[in-house]
């Protein structure tokens, strides 16, 4: 039992350690590419013009494009391996499944930059969608009062992101501009990355 009990231990500290390290870098790659790239206006432009702007005319910056790519593709694959270690600590295969899907498509945004044109924009979706769902999931390994800010912030973003698809142009995001819009969906995911993370840690050592 007691066995049992420290490999579950061990599990949740990777996972928090693991999805902390994710959340952090993620925002401090964005905050460093967009110093780096002159110009860059964040709203008119979208996170993944850091990487490369759509085609048929890319645009890609340097080091801006490096950082950004960079970043997101290490932060993704830390997720898929929070996911795996809250499978083992929790044994909630929905939890971990959204999880992972989000950790897929993070790396897959740094891997397929904007140049990709739709193969970027499918893991761009899967990186939103599943990342919101993921923190509404969340809910059910977490206490409160951060399960409820989980619940809030997958729940601005998703509200967000179903609304552009609805309504695009008529959103009542889009006055912040495509690139604010996109900021209203991304943002609330990475600080419930890091604030899950950051509660695995401690729920680990009480």
């Amino acid at each position: 039992m007691v066995d049992k009990s420290h490999s579950r231990m061990r599990y949740e500290n990777f996972a928090g350690a693991l999805l902390f390290t994710a959340g952090v870098l993620a925002f401090m790659g964005i905050i460093t590419a967009e110093t780096l790239y002159p110009g860059y206006n964040t709203a008119q432009n979208t996170i993944s013009d850091l990487g490369a702007s759509l085609p048929p005319n890319s645009i890609i910056i340097e080091p801006s494009a490096t950082i950004f790519n960079t970043s997101m593709l290490v932060s993704g694959l830390l997720i898929i391996a929070s996911a795996y270690c809250i499978y083992h600590a929790f044994r909630r295969p929905v939890i971990a499944s959204l999880t992972g899907l989000f950790g897929i498509g993070v790396s897959g945004v740094g891997i397929f930059d904007g140049s990709y044109g739709n193969i970027h924009a499918i893991f761009a979706l899967l990186a939103f969608l599943a990342g919101g769902l993921s923190a509404v999931a969340s809910y059910r390994i977490q206490g409160a009062p951060l399960n409820y800010f989980s619940v809030l912030l997958g729940g601005i973003s998703l509200l967000d992101l179903i609304l552009y698809y609805i309504m695009m142009d008529s959103s009542p995001f889009a006055v912040l501009g495509i690139g604010g819009l996109e900021r209203w969906v991304a943002y609330p995911i990475l600080l419930w990355v890091t604030g899950f993370g950051g509660y695995l840690m401690g729920y680990s050592r009480s």
